[in-house]
């Protein structure tokens, strides 16, 4: 006996006041990944993703390979209002997989206006909605699982992430995910702590 697909509509998660971000369920960011049709920019996603760093550290990361260490990056903030000008990124395995992959590419993340629209045009061909879609989204997804993850360890999230305790609590916390959102974000958070 076939049964039919059955296809889940579910929420679009978007944060922020002027320009909203798109925060991703664990099911759109495998849809993502899967996407994405180069191995190469699959490895940038994903450290994107693992590390939650803004787009301007991971770059920044690559000509520095050696401010990555084990399970940890250390990251001098590029961000010119930066809450914390130095800090370190914790990284579970998968992170670490990922940095490292990262760093073995032959050529470091694009102009930020050329990651911006891949990451739309894979959106679509992966047949999700991409409004909110941006290089915000990798890093504001990872923290909200992060912190849905590990409620009890905000101080290591925000921290490790760059930001302070009120934008933890104001944009990462109370988002709508399912009870198999937060099942599937350990596939991501496993290990963090």
């Amino acid at each position: 006996m076939h049964l039919p697909n059955i296809v889940i509509l579910m929420e679009i998660i978007l944060k922020g006041k002027d320009k909203p971000t798109r925060i991703l369920r664990p099911c759109e960011a495998r849809m993502l990944i899967d996407a994405i049709p180069k191995n190469e920019n699959k490895d940038k996603f994903e450290a994107l993703l693992y590390t939650g760093a803004r787009y301007s550290e991971l770059k920044w990361l690559y000509d520095n390979p050696k401010m990555f260490a084990d399970k940890t990056i250390k990251i001098f903030s590029t961000k010119g209002k930066a809450v914390h000008t130095e800090r370190y990124i914790r990284l579970n395995t998968s992170g670490q997989r990922a940095v490292n992959y990262f760093l073995r590419a032959k050529r470091n993340l694009p102009h930020y206006t050329v990651w911006d629209e891949n990451l739309k045009r894979w959106a679509r061909m992966a047949n999700l909605d991409p409004t909110g879609i941006s290089i915000k989204t990798t890093r504001k997804t990872y923290e909200s699982w992060l912190v849905t993850g590990y409620p009890k360890k905000l101080d290591f999230i925000y921290l490790s992430q760059g930001h302070t305790k009120m934008t933890a609590l104001d944009f990462y916390l109370m988002l709508p995910f399912t009870e198999i959102d937060m099942e599937e974000m350990k596939f991501y958070t496993d290990g963090w702590i």
